[in-house]
């Protein structure tokens, strides 16, 4: 058998009393359980998760491509179940859990369908492989995760039903200015924090922005995903980053982590202990079609087994953490424990800061396309035309 197949069905793990017997809390993406009392619970909030595998017998992605993505897929399904996770918050709740064999709410046929391997649906395989061909990987390639959240971003602008604002934080920086001007792009910051823009501005270009809204949709708050690149270390992760990473896994904004070993991803749910719980998409099922009425068999996008565990050592340093703030005082609260966890032991892992300096700027900051760097549209966007600047590759 392949080695990148080997795991839940070809491993058998046990019963859920093989999960740990200890004192010591176990946190799974903002909640906190204990292993000794609730084991039951931990099971149901881990299964609650949507979990994407390598499929296989879809249809030909591009039309005359591979038709399974066994083998290359795992980062791209790790995409999907952490995006799955957002959208399961941002529809139904953190605290939503899912009931086997009965009909599903109809949020959450509508989350499922928009992972489904075909081609027209928003976070497919099929989409994800084909936009990644915009970053530079080709079809069948494997994606790190900065990659993969990229695709994410650019494809989530699409989601018309979820309205979500992807951000993707570069240079292990977190820009307070940039996220609220990208989830509240009707505001006018420059005039002040409540002055909303008489005219539409173009901000954070076609694929950040969102179109100037009216009425009493002025005053929402876009749903933010967050996600942040990170490099923890060189060839190992830096032990000093172990506490900050854990740290993330206990905010409630947490949406996980996406990384693993290299060429092998996996999506860290939380932790115990020194152990990382993870979701492995490292088995291959069968493609599954909806019937004629929107319904489908669920059971296989939901792992009824004991989650996996690894020595948080053994993760490779090169991850992306994800957070997702469903209103501003989210964000705010956000970043509040932020910089908490900046202050105690260990390194930060990334930097918040209010705003960007006005003379280091990027062209990933503004999600600037290329016909979008020149004098006169750059101008226009700072309002100055003497206002110096510098616009870093990247």
């Amino acid at each position: 058998m392949d080695a990148a197949t080997l795991t839940y069905d070809s491993l058998r793990f046990g019963e859920i009393e093989d999960f740990p017997e200890t004192s010591e809390p176990v946190w799974i993406l903002g909640k906190q359980f204990s292993a000794l009392t609730e084991k039951d619970e931990i099971l149901a909030d881990v299964t609650s998760r949507l979990w994407f595998t390598y499929r296989k017998n879809f249809q030909p992605i591009g039309g005359t491509g591979p038709t399974s993505d066994t083998g290359w897929g795992c980062m791209l399904r790790c995409g999907q179940m952490i995006l799955g996770q957002a959208l399961i918050c941002r529809h139904l709740g953190r605290d939503w859990r899912w009931s086997p064999g009965q009909r599903q709410r109809a949020e959450y046929i509508s989350i499922l369908n928009a992972f489904i391997d075909k081609k027209d649906s928003y976070y497919s395989i099929h989409q994800i492989a084909q936009m990644g061909v915009g970053e530079g990987k080709s079809i069948g390639q494997w994606y790190g995760p900065n990659t993969v959240a990229q695709v994410l971003k650019k494809l989530a602008v699409f989601d018309s039903w979820s309205r979500l604002a992807v951000h993707v934080a570069m240079d292990n920086t977190v820009v307070i200015e940039e996220i609220k001007r990208l989830c509240m792009p009707w505001l006018d910051f420059d005039r002040g924090a409540c002055a909303v823009s008489e005219e539409p501005r173009e901000m954070n270009g076609d694929l950040e922005g969102a179109c100037a809204l009216t009425g009493e949709e002025t005053a929402l708050w876009k749903p933010l995903v967050l996600l942040i690149p990170l490099r923890l270390g060189l060839s190992d992760i830096n032990e000093a980053y172990i506490e900050p990473l854990k740290q993330c896994f206990m905010m409630p904004q947490s949406l996980g982590v996406i990384g693993g070993k290299p060429n092998s991803a996996h999506f860290f749910i939380g932790f115990v202990g020194d152990e990382l719980i993870y979701l492995d998409p490292h088995t291959t099922q069968p493609a599954v079609d909806p019937t004629e009425d929107g319904q489908f068999p669920d059971d296989s996008y939901h792992c009824q087994h004991p989650p996996c565990r690894m020595h948080i050592c053994e993760l490779d340093p090169s991850i992306a953490a994800g957070f997702f703030c469903q209103t501003e005082d989210d964000f705010d609260d956000w970043c509040a424990q932020i910089r908490k966890v900046s202050n105690c032991r260990g390194l930060p892992m990334f930097e918040l800061v209010d705003s960007q300096p006005s003379h280091l700027i990027t062209a990933d900051v503004l999600n600037l396309t290329p016909d979008f760097l020149d004098s006169d549209r750059l101008a226009r966007f700072f309002d100055s035309e003497d206002e110096e600047f510098e616009i870093l590759s990247l």
